[in-house]
Parts: C-alpha cells; sequence; structure tokens
C-alpha cells in the first residue's frame, strides 16, 4: 500500500460552499499551507492543506455532494494563540480556552462553514488521565 507523504489512511475530506474561502481559513485561520490545487475552470475540484502533520483536502460542494459540517480535534503548540488566529479568520467561540481535566489547553470554534474545531495544546506527556 503507497500514502502520500504527509498523509495517514483515514483524514478529512471537506465538501464547502466557498472552497476556496475555506482554503484561507484553514490556512490564516488555523496555520495550514496549501499545497495542491486541482481547478475545473473556476471551480476547486480538489485542494490539499497540510496543518502540522496532517493533510486534508477540500473540495466545492455540489448537488450531489453537498456541504458536510463536522467536528475536528486539532492540536496545536499554543491553544491561546491559535485561538485567537481562528476567531480573526472569522470563527465563533463555543468554547473558551482553559485546561481541561484530561491534560489539554482546549477551545471550542465553529468556522463560517459550521464546522467545529477543538483546538488543543496538549500539557500532558502520554495518554490521556
Amino acid at each position: 500500500m503507497f500514502i502520500p507523504p504527509g498523509y495517514s489512511t483515514v483524514f478529512p475530506y471537506f465538501l464547502v460552499a466557498d472552497a476556496d474561502g475555506f482554503c484561507r481559513f484553514l490556512v490564516d485561520g488555523l496555520g495550514g499551507e496549501e499545497i495542491d490545487r486541482t481547478l475545473d475552470g473556476e471551480r476547486i475540484v480538489n485542494a490539499q492543506v497540510r496543518i502540522g502533520t496532517g493533510t486534508v483536502m477540500v473540495s466545492e460542494a455540489s448537488d450531489a455532494l453537498p456541504p458536510m459540517p463536522a467536528s475536528y480535534y486539532l492540536y496545536v503548540a499554543d491553544a491561546d494563540g491559535a485561538h485567537g488566529r481562528a476567531l480573526s479568520a472569522g470563527a465563533v467561540k463555543i468554547m473558551p480556552v482553559a485546561d481541561r481535566p484530561y491534560g489539554d489547553r482546549q477551545s471550542g470554534v465553529r468556522d463560517p462553514w459550521g464546522n467545529i474545531w477543538w483546538i488543543s495544546q496538549r500539557l500532558a506527556e502520554g495518554p490521556y488521565r
């Protein structure tokens, strides 16, 4: 089995309205780096954005493949800074940044596409308590 570098066996594939804007949010709001984009005219049929050690794919939603918001857990080096960047890029706070009993400093935001992001900074080495 071959898997491209920067990918895992399972990874998110976002179907969104305004895929270009969503890619900008992933870069500006969550610190990602767009590494590839395939267009059909002006429509994004596939874009790849690397966020930390993972890669996600993004496509413009359609009638056949409608938008599908979901919830994602994102590890970052600085939860407070990442939370602020996400809000500056258009996300809305749903949970303030705080130390959680399971060893993460975490917040929750909802992006303009309806996805929920649990922005987490691991405070303790090892497994969850």
